[in-house]
């Protein structure tokens, strides 16, 4: 990890440690993880943080993710590479990401919904929380991959 800006963890210990429990959290949900990395990705695409877009692109490909499925992931609405699943995972990244603009509105909700089994769509909203609190430290810190 480096960075232009002050280490995080240093400067903060018991505030990264609760970011690292949720993050543990995140990381054990019933969601497959390949799922789990394409919302991370996502997420960390839409907020500009390139050392979480690096980190979880490699983690995806470790876990079996295609070279034309990733680079293909931010026009993800314009191919037939991802599942429907997939797709309301990433309907629903887009949402939270940028809730200050779409609010979350009842019909997204609705699509996101029938895709998903209550567990699973609490998950995937846990996942897109932590993604998006990290993004902050990346980018509010000018994190940069090593």
């Amino acid at each position: 990890m480096t960075s232009k800006r002050l280490n995080y963890y240093v400067a903060a210990p018991q505030a990264m440690k609760a970011m690292m429990g949720m993050d543990k959290a995140a990381s054990e949900s019933v969601l497959p993880p390949s799922l789990r990395e394409l919302v991370r990705i996502r997420a960390s695409q839409l907020n500009g943080c390139a050392y979480c877009i690096d980190r979880h692109t490699n983690d995806a490909s470790r876990q079996g993710e295609t070279l034309r499925r990733l680079v293909a992931l931010s026009a993800w609405k314009e191919t037939s590479f991802f599942s429907e699943q997939e797709r309301a995972a990433l309907l629903w990244t887009e949402t939270l990401t940028l809730v200050a603009t779409t609010h979350a509105p009842d019909d997204i909700y609705a699509e996101v919904a029938a895709a998903f089994n209550d567990q699973e769509l609490a998950e995937l909203t846990f996942v897109i929380a932590s993604i998006n609190a990290w993004n902050r430290f990346g980018v509010g810190f000018a994190m940069q991959p090593e």
